[in-house]
């Protein structure tokens, strides 16, 4: 999963070399904390959040398909 959203992160900014993606494991629940340039968080973020509720919808799927529980959060 956390290529997944290296993969998706990366073909969306200007600096796809600054995209971090760092995983916190809990029992049944994955956080990823995905660290941008600051200039490129208003694309990963999407006018109105549509980007960032998509590739969370992604991740959300791949994460049932898996019986996990996964969190994406965007850290500035």
């Amino acid at each position: 999963m956390k290529e997944l959203i290296l993969v998706i992160a990366r073909a969306l900014v200007d600096k796809p070399d600054e995209v971090e993606v760092r995983e916190i494991k809990g029992g049944i629940t994955v956080i990823f904390e995905l660290k941008v340039a600051k200039e490129d968080l208003g694309k990963i973020i999407g006018k109105q959040g549509k980007t960032a509720h998509a590739m969370r919808t992604i991740l959300i799927a791949t994460a049932t398909k898996l019986k996990k529980r996964a969190v994406l959060e965007i850290i500035e």
